[in-house]
């Protein structure tokens, strides 16, 4: 990916996470499941937020830093 679209990238990233937590979507798991003894509410909310920092790991990784910039001498 370009690193001029990573920001605007990790916006949408942050903006669908953000989404897949709001109530009507973690009410659609909401049902008498379960997995291994755990409800599927929990492994829902629990996944989400696995990926939600793998992802910020990622582009933590691959935005560029504050001090990678190449300042020109002026003088």
């Amino acid at each position: 990916m370009d690193r001029r679209k990573l920001p605007g990238a990790s916006l949408f990233f942050l903006i669908f996470g953000t989404l897949l937590l709001l109530p009507p979507l973690v009410l659609l798991f909401n049902l008498h499941e379960r997995f291994f003894g755990i409800p599927l509410e929990v492994i829902y909310l629990f996944t989400v937020w696995f990926v939600l920092v793998l992802g910020t790991a990622v582009f933590a990784y691959r935005l560029p830093h504050e001090g990678d910039h190449k300042t020109e001498d002026i003088g």
